[in-house]
């Protein structure tokens, strides 16, 4: 791979953003590329953004994606993923969570809300988005905690890491008692 590939993460707070990120940080690296990973927390624990960037390939200088340069978004929620839209290449591809969380500033009144989200996702991804029911699929699973994992797996499809890879990294970050659950959500996304 001598091409940098560049991954947008997007969200709010407690959605597992951070630790999707450093586990496909961690696969990219099992796969012998250089990585590079940047975070910005925002407000995380009160429900603000969250974003992080993952960066790999033969040799990757800065983790700093720039506007217009995303490779894969993957939005955890909708309104991030219609905030961030700027963020992608004209050929770029995303994998959004079809949630929707409503924002603090909406909920108070202090914004209005965002009229016909649905289309206008549809009409700023247009077949180029992998939409996601994560929750549904974590339930499944047994673990709603687990959607950032049903998230990756949906991810995982858009790049060329074996599915071993993945599972390795799950397994050296998630204690033990964790693993199988999060492995299985994961297969859970792959399989959409």
């Amino acid at each position: 791979m001598s091409k940098i590939v560049n991954v947008t993460l997007v969200g709010v707070g407690g959605q597992g953003i951070l630790l999707t990120s450093e586990i496909l940080a961690r696969t990219a690296a099992l796969a012998g590329l250089d990585v590079k990973k940047s975070e910005i927390h925002g407000m995380s624990q009160r429900g603000g953004s969250v974003s992080s960037q993952v960066r790999f390939g033969d040799c990757v200088y800065s983790p700093i994606i720039p506007d217009g340069e995303t490779d894969i978004l993957v939005s955890f929620e909708q309104l991030e993923a219609i905030r961030c839209v700027g963020m992608l290449k004209a050929e770029g591809k995303a994998v959004i969570d079809t949630r929707k969380i409503v924002p603090v500033t909406v909920s108070s009144g202090q914004q209005p809300p965002v009229e016909n989200q649905d289309e206008l996702l549809a009409s700023l991804y247009a077949n180029r988005a992998i939409m996601v029911d994560s929750i549904e699929q974590a339930t499944k699973v047994g673990n709603t905690r687990t959607a950032n994992l049903v998230i990756a797996g949906a991810l995982s499809k858009l790049l060329d890491f074996p599915a071993e890879l993945w599972h390795e990294a799950i397994r050296t970050r998630l204690p033990a008692k964790l693993v199988d659950i999060n492995i299985q959500a994961f297969e859970a996304g792959r399989a959409l």
